[in-house]
């Protein structure tokens, strides 16, 4: 089927409400009323703009109000909203776009904040670009992080909208009308639009979005509220959290929530201590949504399917049935196929309980000298000393880390660390000491393997030898 989606899921599912109720906080309350008027507003702009029903459009702003009015806007029109980070560089939104073709570009033609801000106030601009219809019923269409590589792109229409939104309000654990989510995730991708945006509209849960996204900023954001209030965030916010001084009594925090890679356990431990409230793990795709939860810590590191997905371990590899493909453009059978949807993520199913185990990317295994190593594993084992900041572990013809080092640390103490704790045929045959680690607009580390190579290039002969470069000779895992 071609044209953009269908209008009405906007008012039926998000819009509806009382006039007077608070939905959204960004610096300053907005109701429903005012929301509404909004996105009529911004439907009356764009439509003089030339879009259309069945047309396309690509939002290209930093979080915001006008952001939401757009989108909402976008949708009400019954265009097919493309949906670009603000954060990519002007190179990379050429190359999307070029990718995309959607015929009309909003954008920010004048913006107030700066880069520690979790939102700013912005006057739009849409801009006619040569592109063409919708040629799918798809609601939205976004770019997959590329953490791995070259990003994909995803579309889904409304209905898999509103089936996730529903999805949530099954979940235990997740905000209850009345209360209140603090987000720091994105609102471009998947968790900050659908877990945050979406289901707030829909479950009537007000949305809040701090000003500043520092540890002062966040926790003021949570302070100046007695709702109830849920964090949602990535591994990123998690570490930015328990950095710093010891957070003030905060009652009103009832926990957080993350989605992305698994939290590393001593952050995860560090967390809890520190705010004494729960910290929850989601596990989801752009290309599905949430697909496994565990929001009490209860089956850490494991998580429960929630509900309607069916999920299935194929050697080795967690796949979901998915009925049609969720890509644009020529299929890819290792990514879906006769209705699975091939997750590159390694993992296990219990026959037993149905309890999900999400073991890393699947390109995170590999085989030395015939022995298997999981990359993630090592990784994890660098940044949990003491010395190491940030780490990122990636295989070509041999394992090597590209490591952030503490304050003064010792690369040195690094080698002796690590010799101690993993097995030779485990060890990085290299370690490249970086500045700062390359991350997506998500923050997500990257693995790609040029992009490390490229911030490794700016401290080349900085990198400090091994003493335990190699397994031992005629040992297993000598892959020499």
């Amino acid at each position: 089927m071609t044209g953009g989606p269908d209008q009405g899921w906007v008012d039926d599912i998000l819009l509806a409400g009382p006039d007077s109720e608070v939905c959204l906080s960004l610096g300053a309350p907005v109701t429903r009323a005012e929301l509404r008027l909004l996105v009529n507003q911004r439907r009356r702009a764009l439509t003089a703009a030339g879009l259309a029903t069945g047309g396309t459009v690509a939002l290209c702003m930093a979080p915001s109000l006008a952001f939401i009015a757009n989108l909402l806007a976008s949708w009400r029109i019954g265009a097919q909203a493309c949906l670009l980070d603000h954060r990519l560089t002007a190179y990379e939104v050429d190359a999307a776009l070029k990718r995309l073709l959607p015929q009309a570009v909003v954008t920010s033609e004048r913006s107030t904040g700066g880069p520690l801000r979790g939102f700013v106030e912005v006057t739009e601009q849409v801009v006619a670009y040569p592109g063409r219809p919708a040629g799918t019923s798809h609601a939205v269409i976004q770019l997959s992080s590329g953490s791995t590589g070259p990003s994909k792109i995803i579309g889904r229409d409304a209905a898999s909208l509103i089936e996730e939104v529903r999805r949530y309000t099954l979940i235990e654990g997740v905000p209850s009308p009345g209360e209140r989510i603090v987000s720091l995730a994105s609102m471009v991708h998947v968790l900050g639009l659908v877990g945050g945006l979406l289901y707030g509209l829909h479950a009537r849960v007000n949305l809040t979005v701090p000003a500043r996204m520092t540890v002062q900023g966040i926790l003021s954001t949570v302070a100046a509220s007695t709702l109830p209030t849920t964090l949602l965030g990535v591994p990123f916010h998690i570490e930015l959290l328990t950095s710093g001084p010891h957070p003030p009594q905060l009652p009103q925090l009832v926990g957080m929530t993350t989605g992305g890679e698994l939290v590393r356990a001593d952050v995860y431990t560090a967390f809890v201590e520190r705010y004494g409230v729960r910290l929850g793990n989601m596990y989801g795709m752009t290309e599905v949504g949430v697909i496994a939860t565990d929001l009490f810590g209860v089956h850490r590191p494991a998580l429960a399917p929630t509900a309607g997905f069916t999920v299935r371990e194929e050697s080795g590899e967690l796949h979901i049935r998915l009925p049609a493909s969720p890509y644009l453009g020529e299929p890819d059978p290792t990514r879906w196929s006769d209705g699975w949807l091939h997750t590159k993520d390694a993992g296990t199913v219990d026959a037993d309980s149905g309890l999900i185990r999400v073991r890393g990317r699947r390109d995170s295994q590999v085989s030395v000298g015939g022995l298997k190593v999981d990359l993630t594993e090592v990784e994890h084992t660098l940044t949990a000393l003491p010395e190491v900041a940030g780490a990122v572990v990636v295989h070509d013809t041999a394992i090597e880390a590209y490591v952030v080092l503490a304050a003064g640390a010792d690369p040195a103490a690094v080698d002796r660390a690590i010799a101690t704790r993993l097995a030779s045929y485990k060890r990085p045959r290299r370690l490249h000491v970086v500045e700062q680690l390359p991350r997506t607009a998500t923050g997500k580390l990257v693995r790609d393997r040029a992009a490390l190579r490229e911030v490794g290039s700016a401290t080349a002969g900085t990198d400090p030898p091994l003493s335990h470069p190699y397994p031992p000779k005629g040992g297993a895992g000598n892959d020499r």
